[in-house]
């Protein structure tokens, strides 16, 4: 009996222990300057393998309201990562682009960089560490 009451205890603290290991951190991401009401505001938590080639790690898909959106995301590992966010004002849920290339719709990206073509993660990368930690993007 005892035998089998230590083993259950142990086995309860590795469990306990490999949970505790796989939290993360809290992200909180302040998009500022939502021009209107019109559609939804699409952002998308990327590492290196996802970003501008697939879904995000971590998507939101909130209605647009004109002033400031606050998204938060929990559990964020360790690890480098890059965010983007489209206001997809037509609700068609890509980004729509002028004739020369240009977006139409507002768009930002992690790391406040604003090159002449496609953003790259490294432009666009941030280090999330042991720590919660806020973003601040701008349309």
């Amino acid at each position: 009996m005892k035998k089998l009451l230590f083993t259950i205890t142990v086995f309860a603290m590795t469990i306990t222990m490999n949970a505790q290991e796989k939290e993360g951190i809290t992200l909180t991401v302040v998009i500022e300057n939502v021009l209107n009401d019109e559609g939804h505001v699409l952002s998308a938590l990327h590492n290196e393998a996802t970003f501008m080639k697939a879904e995000g790690l971590e998507t939101s898909h909130d209605k647009a309201e004109a002033g400031e959106l606050i998204l938060t995301f929990e559990n964020i590992q360790p690890g480098d990562y890059a965010f983007s966010v489209l206001h997809d004002a037509n609700d068609n849920n890509s980004m729509d682009f002028e004739t020369n290339g240009m977006p139409k719709e507002d768009y930002a990206m992690s790391g406040n960089s604003m090159p002449m073509g496609p953003p790259t993660f490294s432009d666009a990368k941030f280090t999330v560490e042991k720590e919660d930690m806020q973003l601040t993007l701008r349309f």
